[in-house]
Order: structure tokens, then sequence, then C-alpha cells
């Protein structure tokens, strides 16, 4: 009987220990932002009276005053008991982790934010109050301080999850400083095209306007710097960075990118066959359009290279992404060309708004089209089923039904409006004027999922006629390995055809020293020893153990079940 309750008390006393942790760090995280709150209020208030606390707004005073006595000690006096009670697994709980994440997310915010925002107003008459901003920022920059030093704590800290801080403070500052460069590019852009005719009724000067996003992006560019490059976030191989990386330097700066070369290329169309509007307004949208295009690009052109210099599926999915943004862009072009085309067809007298609409998809096929020719390389498609990328089949099938799902949508918005065209009596409009819409949609979807689904049955039968031994390739290597197995991890993956690849760390230090030909996988001899060591394993997940010395352990695991 004991034996069989062992398991369930074990189970209990496992959750309440997970939710003591919950609440612990819960109530740290809301300790901390309402002392941090309180005392910048008290702070704020010392910068406005000069050397007095007292104020007219009591009610403020005194919530200022709780805030800050009553919970800055309280938060002191939890942060001293769990600081005191940090062990090893605590520390790499993931309380811990999400507490500190938080935390430190909130003060950088906030801080950055403020401190920005401050300095940015100095720049020409004031504007607005000046201690609000700089009370937060100290206060916040204080917070963000403390919490940095916790987690780089040599035997407290949470050097397990390094990415996560590096990640955070990464992405902030890449995503404030591209959106302020922008924006300062874009004024002076606008500037030299549209000059006279913002300048006339500016009570400003334009260039006080430019050095205010001067200011943000380069506080944007310091924290991204500090992250990673002084942080050392470059030089993390986690999914996690490579993930943040491919979704915000490659894919959003991919859009930005593609989204501002079609506009800008939209605007010269216009100017060129469509100038009934005004000069000023035809050129209002190109300043920030070529903005957008410089910056995009080169924020996706870093990125891509950095991706390069990583691991062979940050390669693949940075190619993936970016022809995904291209051929959406592309097949939207099409659709609106189709919606257009037939839209003149009906009404050939209608004039410029078809016209304009026309105009509009030939610039966004026009820039998608060549960018996904680029990434994509439709000529040079494998011809084997070992050239085949690791992911491409998971590619080829999601544009494939999403495309057959738009195209279904579409299919059925079509016969809706030709069903209520012929039942009902509502009066304007024709069948076509109807349909044009759903129809350049349904055009543009059957394209893309009937192109998708050709190079889907393409490689199957490419991975058929290479026999059983090509579909019992290594999906997953774990790589249990001593410090510094990243080219050893990847050398791994180039010699399975992309394998994924999981590095663990051996805790004997020094045993496990890899032997000399697999330390350098990068080399022939390198890689020859790795493919003999893996010749002849079918299975799905192997286990690759390096050390002690010189030994190389291959071991296939069944990995079913579990």
């Amino acid at each position: 009987m004991s034996s069989q309750l062992q398991p369930v008390e074990t189970g209990l006393s496992r959750a309440q220990v997970i939710l003591r942790r919950i609440i612990q760090y819960a109530l740290l995280f809301v300790l901390v932002l309402i002392a941090a709150s309180g005392l910048s209020g008290l702070l704020e208030r010392l910068f406005n009276s000069g050397a007095v606390l007292a104020a007219t707004d009591v009610a403020g005073l005194a919530g200022g005053l709780a805030f800050t006595l009553i919970g800055g000690p309280l938060a002191l006096l939890l942060w001293w008991f769990l600081w005191r009670r940090l062990d090893e697994a605590e520390r790499t709980a993931v309380g811990w982790g999400l507490y500190l994440a938080g935390t430190y997310l909130v003060s950088l915010i906030i801080a950055t934010t403020s401190l920005l925002g401050l300095a940015a107003s100095l720049i020409g008459e004031p504007r607005g109050p000046w201690a609000s901003p700089l009370a937060n920022g100290l206060v916040w920059a204080v917070v963000w301080v403390w919490h940095r030093w916790m987690w780089k704590h040599p035997d407290k800290g949470a050097a397990h999850l390094e990415d996560i801080r590096c990640t955070i403070g990464t992405v902030f500052g890449l995503l404030v400083g591209t959106i302020a460069a922008i924006i300062a590019l874009s004024g002076i852009f606008d500037v030299a095209i549209r000059g006279g005719s913002i300048l006339a009724g500016a009570a400003d000067p334009w260039w006080h306007s430019v050095l205010r996003s001067l200011v943000w992006a380069a506080g944007g560019g310091v924290v991204w710097w500090w992250h990673w490059i002084h942080e050392g976030g470059r030089r993390l191989r986690t999914g996690l960075v490579d993930v943040s990386m491919v979704a915000v330097g490659i894919f959003a700066a991919g859009i930005t990118a593609l989204g501002g070369s079609a506009v800008a290329l939209f605007v010269l169309l216009r100017l060129a066959f469509d100038g009934t509007d005004p000069m000023g307004e035809l050129l209002e949208p190109l300043a920030p359009a070529l903005a957008a295009a410089l910056i995009g690009a080169t924020v996706w052109r870093y990125h891509r290279a950095v991706s390069v210099q990583r691991s062979s599926e940050t390669r693949r999915a940075s190619l993936l992404v970016t022809s995904a943004v291209a051929l959406a862009a592309s097949a939207s072009g099409i659709g609106v060309i189709v919606s257009s085309l037939l839209a003149a067809a009906v009404s050939p007298l209608a004039g410029g708004a078809e016209r304009t609409l026309l105009l509009g998809g030939i610039s966004s096929l026009v820039v998608g089209g060549t960018v996904w020719w680029l990434a994509w390389r439709p000529a040079k498609q494998p011809h084997s089923a070992d050239a085949i990328p690791h992911g491409r089949r998971i590619y080829l099938i999601a544009f494939f039904g999403v495309s057959a799902v738009v195209a279904l949508i579409a299919l059925l918005v079509i016969a809706y409006r030709i069903f209520e065209f012929l039942l009902g009596e509502v009066s304007g409009g024709s069948a076509i004027d109807r349909v044009r819409g759903p129809l350049g949609l349904l055009v543009a979807a059957g394209l893309v999922a009937g192109y998708h689904f050709a190079l889907w049955r393409r490689d199957r039968a490419l991975l058929a006629a290479a026999g059983p031994a090509r579909r019992r390739s290594i999906d997953h290597v774990t790589l249990v390995a001593g410090s510094g197995s990243e080219a050893i991890a990847q050398g791994i993956a180039e010699v399975t055809g992309g394998a994924k690849v999981t590095v663990w760390l051996r805790a004997d230090d020094g045993a496990a020293a890899p032997p000399e030909p697999v330390a350098s996988p990068a080399s022939e001899e390198s890689a020859g020893q790795l493919a003999k060591a893996l010749e002849g394993i079918t299975a799905r997940h192997v286990l690759v153990v390096l050390g002690p010395g010189t030994r190389v352990d291959v071991i296939p695991v069944d990995t079913r079940g579990h």
C-alpha cells in the first residue's frame, strides 16, 4: 500500500513546490512594480518642488508615500528571503527565470522610453513636463541594473536563461531603433522630395523632428548593441535566438523592405501613368516608402548574413521565410491585377480608380516576384533525393494548404454573389463586377496551390525513387560532448543532410574532449570521420557520445512513446 501511495505523495509535493514558487515570484514582481511606481512619483514631486515633497495633490502624494514606504520594504524583505534560499534547484526553476525575464523587460522598456523621450523633448522648444520621464527613467534604470546583476550572479543567477535576456534586449532595441530610423530618414527624404510644399506652413523647423527621431534611433541602437554585441547574444546558439532573429530580423524586416519598395514603385508608376491627382498628394507616400525600403533592407541583409554563419536549419529557415514573404506579395499583386482588369473590362470609362488599383498590383507583383525568384530560385530545384533540403516539404505542404483554403473560401464567396445576383432583386452592378475581387483572389491562390502541389509531388517521386535508404534517414541527433561543441554539431548536421542536432554538455569536464579530426567539421577529413561514424545508421534518432579521450560512440535509440 505504501509503495502505491509514494508516487502520489511525490506528485503532490512537487505540485506544492511549483505553486509556492509561482506565488512567491508573482508577489515579488507585483511588489517591485508598486515600489518603483511609488518611488518614481515621489522623485517627480521632488524635481518639481525643488526640495519639498508637499503638493496640492494630496491623494497623489499619499499614494506615492504608501507605495514607497509599504511596498518598498515588503519587496526588499521578500527578495532577501528568496535570495538567501536560492539554491541550485530554485535558480533553475521556471518561476525564477520568468520573474527575472518579466521584470527585466518591464524595467528596460520603461527606463529606455522615458529617458529617450526626455532627451528628444529637449530638442527645440521645451515640450511637456520633464520631471515625470526623468523620475521614471532613473528609478526603472536602477531596477534594470539590479536585475541584470542578479541575472549574471555567478552563484545565484539564471545563467541557463542567458538567451532570454539577450533576446529581450536585442528585439526591443532593434524594433525601437528601426522604427525611429525609418521616421528620421522619411523626414529627410520628404524635405528633399517635397521641400517647398511642406516647409511653407511648418511652425517648427523640419530638422527638429528629424533630430528627435535620431535620438530614438540612437537609443534603440545602443540597446541592441549592448545585448547583441556586448552581452554576446550573437554568439549564443539556441533555438530562441535563432527564432527571434528569423522572425524579427528577416521576416519583419523583409515585410518592411518589400512593402516600402512596392509603395515606392507604385508612386513612380502613378507619376508616369496616372497623374490625375495633385503632385503633392502623389509624392506624399514616397518618402516613408523609400525610408522603409532602405532601412528594412539593411536590417534584413545584416541578419541574412548572420544566419549564413549559423546552423543549417537557420540558413534554410531564413531563405524559406524570405521566399514566403515575397510569394505572398506576388500573389496579392496577381489578385489585384485580375480584379482591376475585370473592372476595366466591365466599365471601360470608369477612370482612375481601376487604373490606380492596377498600378498597385503591378508594383506588388514586380517587387515580390523579383525577391521570390532570387530567394526560391525556381530554375534550380532539386533533381535528386539527396539534394532536397530539410524542411522543404513542410514548406510546400504549408503553402499548398493555406492557398487551398484561401481558394476554397474565395470560390464560396463567388458562388454566393452569383446566386445573390441571380435570385435577388438588387439593381446596379453586373455579375462580373460583384465577383471580380474574390475571383482575383481565387486565381492567385489557385496558382500558388497548384505550383506548390506540383513541386511536392515531384519531390515525393524523387524520394520514392531513392529507395528505402533515403526514407530511413536520420532526423534527430543528440550529441553528448564537452564545451565548445557548436562546430561539431554543425558538422553532424551537414553530413546527415540537415538532421536536427541537440547538444548535451557532459558533467565530467575534460573527459569529453572530442577527437582531433572531429573538432573541425568544416574540413574534408572531419566530414569523412563523421560520415563514417554515422554510416549505415537508419534510426530516426541517434545518440552520439564523444569521450572519454578520442572515443566516439554512435547509438541508435527508439524514442517512441517518450
